[in-house]
C-alpha cells in the first residue's frame, strides 16, 4: 500500500467533498449520516484533507461535528496530524482553528517531525509565530536524525526565521545525533549569512562534532573560503585537532581537497609541529594523497619539507613513497605487467616489492599468478647483458644490432617478443634515428 499517493477509489465521499472545498455537498452528506472518520489508503481522514487543501469552512464543520481531541489529533499512517499539514502548507487560519480546538503543537510524526519543524522547513514564518504563541517547543529534536528547527533554518539560510528562533530562546549549541551544531552546519554547507548571525549571537566557533571535526575544518574541507575567513576572524582555532588521533587539522583538509585559497590562509596560522612532531602528519602527505599538485607546490614554496617525517597513519616512510604507491594503484594491470617484463621482478627494491604485493593481493588472479612466476634463465641472461652496456648504448637499437651476436639474440635483447605480444608498433631504424614503422 502506498502511503504517499492518494488512490481516488479509497477516499470517502466526505473526504472528496472536503478536498474540493465543496461546503454544500459536505453538509448534505453529513445530514445523510455519512462518517467523517473514514481513512483513504494513506490514512488521511477528511480533517487532514481540510488542513492540507486550506478548506477553512469545511474544517469548521468537521470540528463542529466531532470536536473531541481524539478527532482533532488523529494521525495518518505516517503519523501526520492535521496541524502538520497546516504548518507545512502555511495555512495560518487552519492552524489557528486547530490549535484553538486542542491540537498538539508538539505532535510528532513517525519520523519525529513536529509542526514547528515543518513550518521552518517550508519557510512559513507566520505559522511559526502562531505555533510558538501556542507553546511549541523551540528546542529539542524535531527530526529523526536529531536536527531541530534551528539546524533546519541555518541549513536553509532563512535569516528571518533564524533570528526569530534565537529570539524565542532556541539553543545555539543544540546538537544532532552526530554532535553537529547549527553553526557547524552553516560552515559545512557554506551558509555565510547563517554563520554570521550565529556567531553574532554567541555560538561557539570552536565546537566539535562527535568525530572531533570543527566548523573551520569542515569549511576548509568543503572549500567555503568566505566561511573560513569569517571563522578565523572570529577566533576559530586552526591548531585544534579534528580527529581522535590528534593529527588532523584544517590545513590537512584544504590540502587534500585542493582548496589552494584556503590553504594559503591557513599556512601562516598553522603550527609547524604538524610537520615534525611525533605521531603527526605533514600536510604534504595530504596533498599527495588527494593528488593536489597545486596544493603540494604551495606547501613546498612555504617551507614544508618534501622529506616529511615517516607517516605511520598512512603507512609510508616519505611523501615520495606515497606518491609512488598512488601511481602504482592508478596503473592498469596490463600496463603494470608490461612494465615488469623489463625487470627481474623477483629482485625488486624492498619498497617496490611491498607496494606490488599489496596491489597483487587486491587485484585479480592474473597479477597474483604473474608475480608468483620465476623469470626464465634466458630473461635473466638478457638483463645481465644489458646491464653490462652503457646507458647511451641501451638507448640505441642500432648499437645493439651491431653487436657480434646472432640476429635472433639482437631481437631478444631489444625485447621484440614482448613488444609484439603486447601489440606495440614495430620500430624501424633509419640513419641512426628511430621512427615508427608505417
Amino acid at each position: 500500500m502506498d502511503f504517499t499517493e492518494a488512490y481516488s477509489d479509497t477516499c470517502s465521499t466526505v473526504g472528496l467533498a472536503v478536498r474540493e472545498d465543496n461546503v454544500k455537498i459536505l453538509r448534505k452528506l453529513l445530514k445523510k449520516g455519512r462518517s467523517i472518520d473514514v481513512a483513504d489508503n494513506r490514512g488521511w481522514m477528511p480533517i487532514h484533507e481540510a488542513a492540507y487543501h486550506n478548506s477553512i469552512e469545511c474544517l469548521q464543520i468537521l470540528i463542529h461535528t466531532d470536536s473531541s481531541e481524539n478527532y482533532i489529533k488523529t494521525k495518518t499512517f505516517e503519523g501526520f496530524c492535521a496541524l502538520h499539514f497546516a504548518a507545512s502548507q502555511g495555512h495560518w487560519k487552519i492552524a489557528q482553528i486547530l490549535l484553538e480546538a486542542g491540537a498538539d503543537p508538539n505532535a510528532t510524526t513517525l519520523e519525529e517531525t513536529t509542526p514547528l519543524f515543518l513550518a521552518v522547513e517550508n519557510g512559513q514564518i507566520d505559522v511559526l509565530r502562531l505555533l510558538l504563541q501556542h507553546g511549541a517547543n523551540v528546542n529539542g529534536s524535531h527530526s529523526m536524525c536529531g536536527w531541530n528547527s534551528l539546524h533546519q533554518a541555518s541549513f536553509q539560510e532563512n535569516v528571518e526565521i533564524i533570528k526569530l528562533l534565537l529570539k524565542k530562546g532556541a539553543d545555539k549549541e543544540c546538537q544532532d545525533d552526530f554532535g553537529i551544531t547549527p553553526l557547524f552546519l552553516a560552515a559545512q554547507y557554506g551558509k555565510l549569512e547563517s554563520l554570521s548571525i550565529l556567531i553574532s549571537s554567541g555560538a561557539k566557533v570552536n565546537c566539535q562534532a562527535l568525530d572531533k571535526a570543527t566548523p573551520l575544518f569542515i569549511a576548509a574541507q568543503e572549500g567555503h573560503t568566505k566561511c573560513v575567513k569569517l571563522l578565523l576572524s572570529n577566533g576559530a582555532d586552526p591548531n585544534l585537532y579534528c580527529n581522535e588521533d590528534s593529527w588532523q587539522l584544517p590545513i590537512h583538509a584544504a590540502a587534500q581537497m585542493g582548496h589552494t585559497k584556503i590553504l594559503d590562509l591557513l599556512i601562516p596560522l598553522t603550527n609547524r609541529v604538524c610537520e615534525t612532531g611525533p605521531d603527526k602528519v605533514s600536510p604534504v602527505y595530504s596533498a599527495v594523497f588527494g593528488g593536489r599538485e597545486k596544493c603540494l607546490e604551495l606547501l613546498l614554496q612555504n617551507g614544508y619539507s618534501p622529506d616529511a617525517q615517516m607517516c605511520l597513519v598512512f603507512g609510508f616512510s616519505s611523501p615520495m613513497c606515497m606518491a609512488f604507491q598512488k601511481e602504482i594503484d592508478s596503473v592498469s594491470e596490463d600496463t603494470l605487467i608490461f612494465t615488469l617484463e623489463f625487470t627481474n621482478w623477483k629482485r625488486l627494491p624492498p619498497a617496490v616489492e611491498k607496494m606490488l604485493s599489496v596491489r597483487a593481493l587486491n587485484s585479480s588472479w592474473v597479477l597474483q599468478q604473474w608475480l608468483a612466476s620465476v623469470p626464465s634463465l634466458s630473461h635473466l641472461c638478457r638483463l645481465e647483458i644489458r646491464a653490462s652496456l652503457k646507458t647511451e648504448h641501451l638507448k640505441s637499437d642500432s648499437f645493439i644490432r651491431q653487436l657480434p651476436l646472432p640476429r635472433s639474440l639482437h631481437n631478444y635483447l631489444l625485447y621484440e617478443e614482448t613488444l609484439r605480444m603486447n601489440e606495440v608498433p614495430e620500430l624501424a631504424v633509419h640513419d641512426g634515428e628511430i621512427s615508427e614503422a608505417t
